[in-house]
């Protein structure tokens, strides 16, 4: 019996799917680990510079990540504050990890930006609202580390609005700086939140009287239309560390974070609240249990309400699966999703038969579309250190590229696999990755290659072009065509004397490049 559509609707509208985005040190995982205590998720938050037992933060689940104290894979964590269903995604701060943090932005309504006190917008930061600008996504801003020496709140709000042509809107004023950083006040609800009471005559509240007169002068007031739209965003202080203005940022998430939106595909706009039951792969992940070598693709609900146990159609390859035991996930942890909603994250086991950027339907021939692989920025051979493990070797990084660890390009000469990855920290991983989780160890060799680019253009002169560059063709994981070019102006003069062939520098998943 089908649910009926105003529960449906119901459920929907109660959920908030979205994604941490900062640059490194900022305080996103921290800022992470207090929302989940806040939200009464966890009972003791991890300390991403804390030592031994102590570090081990909940989102950071991977060896390497616990090792060096970096996100370098999404986490999800699910769980219920306010009366709303929360869909967290920690996206890696680190740069080399760009194409994780692209995907996971495919796959929320909103995000919440964190920046550091002192040192404002930076580089990574910036690069990652301009994603979340090209999607519509909101943004939410939290100034972490008020408890430091830091900038002051006027400048920091100029920085932004200039910085990123974006409005700001003040939802919290922080009261005292650095060492005597005690609270917020919330502008919406004229409620002070300080540790117990703090007298008028206080110099932080003098002084913050005489702020608040100026915030209310010369600032906007929130507008829930233009920050629907992407163009304004509030603004929260705090100190994550001291989980400061943690609960303000979620109260807020409660009260005007965006519900579900619409979704694209190939042909029409997939609302939220439709009846039937439509998902997106955005992320794949392997080992999660080193126990039971598992492979779970992680996938977004884009409308309707699944159920376990019901068949869904893998559109890629044309045919059913029956969903025997979807997941929520608490980063590592999981348990059983009997039902999820449009906007909700689940994770669903599989052996290697999804892939990221799958759309999954109840019947309909749809695609999703936007999920995109960029061109990496290093290229290396993979030196096997035993021969006897070729074959192993082989399957893992099968595995790993589908998951979205590094790109697989097999040259079409036959000789040894190339990987690509955007940044060294990516081949750290892999060879970590290699070792503890297949046994398999490996080395790494420079090759003549320095750019790759797909290729697309008519059948006949595409296979007489990689006929007469056998050994600069590789193909992708998908079977694509791939050029390998030695340097830019290589890339350049082989563009300039094939005119009917395109050379494509990011491949959109869900849509075919031929």
């Amino acid at each position: 019996m089908t649910e009926p559509v105003t529960t449906i609707a119901a459920e929907i509208a109660r959920r908030r799917t979205f994604a941490i985005i900062s640059h490194p040190d900022a305080g996103k995982t921290t800022l992470t680990e207090r929302i989940l205590r806040a939200g009464g998720a966890i009972q003791l938050a991890g300390n991403v510079r804390a030592k031994g037992e102590r570090r081990r933060t909940r989102s950071d689940w991977m060896g390497i990540e616990r090792d060096r104290g970096i996100s370098v894979v999404t986490s999800v964590m699910t769980f219920e504050y306010g009366g709303c269903v929360f869909n967290l995604l920690d996206t890696p701060g680190h740069e080399d990890f760009s194409e994780d943090t692209y995907r996971t932005l495919t796959a929320v309504d909103s995000a919440v930006m964190v920046i550091d006190a002192a040192k404002g917008i930076e580089e990574r930061t910036r690069k990652l609202f301009e994603i979340c600008r090209l999607r519509d996504i909101p943004i939410v801003t939290f100034i972490n580390k008020m408890d430091r020496e830091a900038q002051d709140p006027f400048a920091l709000l100029d920085e932004i609005s200039s910085g990123l042509a974006l409005d700001t809107s003040p939802a919290t004023w922080p009261v005292g700086r650095a060492a005597q950083f005690a609270g917020t006040y919330d502008l919406r609800t004229k409620a002070l939140h300080v540790p117990g009471d703090m007298a008028q005559s206080d110099p932080r509240m003098v002084a913050l009287g005489e702020e608040l007169e100026l915030v209310e002068a010369a600032l906007p007031p929130f507008d829930r239309e233009s920050f629907d739209a992407g163009h304004l965003t509030p603004v929260f202080f705090g100190s994550a560390m001291k989980e400061i203005g943690v609960t303000d940022l979620l109260d807020a998430m409660v009260a005007f974070g965006p519900p579900p939106r619409a979704q694209q595909t190939e042909t029409r706009e997939v609302r939220a609240d439709e009846d039937a039951v439509t998902a997106l792969v955005f992320k794949i992940q392997a080992n999660m249990d080193p126990n039971h070598r598992d492979r779970m693709a992680f996938a977004r609900v884009c409308s309707g309400r699944l159920t376990r146990g019901m068949r869904l159609r893998h559109v890629r390859i044309g045919k059913h699966f029956a969903l025997h035991t979807p997941q929520f996930f608490f980063a590592r942890d999981r348990q059983l999703a009997e039902e999820a909603f449009g906007g909700d994250v689940v994770g669903i086991p599989n052996h290697g038969t999804l892939r990221i950027g799958d759309t999954l339907t109840e019947n309909e021939d749809l695609r999703f579309t936007g999920v995109p692989h960029f061109a990496p920025e290093i290229l290396r051979r993979v030196r096997l250190d035993d021969a006897m493990k070729a074959k192993k070797l082989r399957q893992a990084l099968v595995e790993l590229a589908e998951e979205g660890v590094v790109q697989l390009f097999r040259p079409q000469d036959g000789s040894a696999p190339i990987v690509g990855v955007v940044g060294t920290l990516q081949l750290d991983v892999l060879q970590a990755r290699l070792q503890q989780e297949y046994g398999v160890g490996i080395g790494f060799e420079s090759t003549p290659y320095s750019l790759a680019r797909w290729v697309t253009g008519p059948q006949a002169r595409l296979e007489a072009f990689a006929m007469s560059n056998r050994t600069a063709m590789a193909d992708d994981i998908d079977g694509d065509p791939v050029f390998l070019a030695s340097s830019a102006f290589m890339m350049r003069r082989t563009s300039e004397m094939q005119p009917e062939l395109k050379f494509h520098d990011i491949k959109q998943i869900g849509i075919e490049i031929s």
